[in-house]
């Protein structure tokens, strides 16, 4: 099969090259990929950004999210079959979406919702279990609650941004002149614009932050809680709490205890929680989302759509940081 691969740690471009089927297990089934989608996962995994947390071999193939059609079905594999069309975010250990097939865990995966086209589908696995487990899973907002999704046009933003609104939350969100009117449009409540005002200087009394963005923006974040509130961030730094869920060694969760400090003694200091999100494929999850959208809840925000040739491309696109909604790639197009 055809893949788009690195064979080292660097900012080097993907290379097309062939590669074997990936191997299948009776738990697992075999999909041909249709799309995926580009997110800064990707390119931190190529640049050796996440060599601490994850451990990968080489040649590795990148994707992190896809959607296709079943071609095979591991033995053991009872809620699936043949010619599904399905979409999903696999396993850190089993990356690479950025090919013609991929053997991934029947868990991992749900129906793809009919009324999306694959390259809508394929928009959705990761942001949406992103989104969804800052949301539920960390910060435990309700109907009612009030929180800042950081960067509101970007690829996880804008799907945060309706399911929070789906979740009946209050939302403020942070962007550009140019993602005012998306965002708005999306269901924002309050918009601040990150390029004339500080946002620590108009919200208080938040319930939670989804922080995208880390550096200052996770810093000041902090500020506009109200006491017991949580901060869950894709971009800070992981606490000695993730370490030990991913069972790193002691010299690599002494590592992170030390790195993460200053945000530890941030959060007590405002009487408040911080928790870094590495987020785990759901099946289970992604039906939940799909009734979302098959309710007309969530659509799906693409930007731009590149043929698969084209990865590179749009792995570049998506590192310039000037995408509103999600970056696509089709193996059809």
């Amino acid at each position: 099969m055809q893949a788009m691969v690195i064979h080292k740690y660097g900012n080097h471009p993907v290379q097309q090259e062939t590669m074997p089927l990936p191997s299948m297990n009776p738990y697992e089934v075999r999909v041909k990929i249709k799309a995926a989608s580009i997110n800064p996962i990707d390119y931190k995994i190529r640049d050796g950004g996440l060599k601490l947390l994850l451990k990968f071999q080489f040649p590795l193939i990148l994707g992190n999210d896809f959607s296709g059609v079943i071609t095979e079905v591991g033995s053991k594999v009872k809620n699936f079959k043949v010619g599904d069309e399905v979409y999903g975010r696999p396993r850190k250990e089993k990356i690479g979406t950025f090919a013609e097939y991929i053997a991934i865990d029947a868990s991992e995966i749900a129906l793809k919702p009919e009324q999306l086209s694959f390259e809508e589908a394929a928009s959705i696995p990761l942001v949406g279990l992103t989104a969804y487990q800052a949301l539920n899973d960390i910060m435990h907002l309700k109907a009612g609650n009030k929180v800042l999704i950081q960067a509101g046009a970007g690829g996880v933003g804008t799907f945060a941004i309706q399911l929070a609104k789906a979740m009946g939350l209050y939302v403020a969100t942070t962007a550009s002149e140019r993602g005012y009117e998306l965002v708005k449009a999306l269901g924002a409540d309050e918009v601040i614009n990150y390029k004339a005002e500080d946002f620590s200087q108009r919200l208080s009394n938040y319930d939670g932050v989804f922080d995208t963005l880390g550096g200052e923006s996770l810093d000041k974040s902090f500020e506009i809680l109200k006491p017991h509130g949580t901060i869950a961030s894709v971009s800070g730094i992981p606490t000695i709490k993730l370490a030990k869920r991913l069972k790193l060694n002691k010299f690599k969760q002494l590592l992170l205890r030390v790195a993460s400090a200053k945000l530890v003694k941030r959060a007590k200091k405002y009487n408040v929680n911080y928790e870094f999100l590495f987020m785990q494929p759901s099946g289970e999850q992604l039906n939940i989302i799909s009734n979302l959208i098959n309710e007309g809840k969530i659509t799906p925000i693409i930007d731009k759509v590149y043929a698969f040739e084209q990865t590179q491309d749009a792995i570049a696109y998506s590192s310039s940081g000037k995408a509103k909604g999600k970056i696509i790639i089709s193996m059809d197009k």
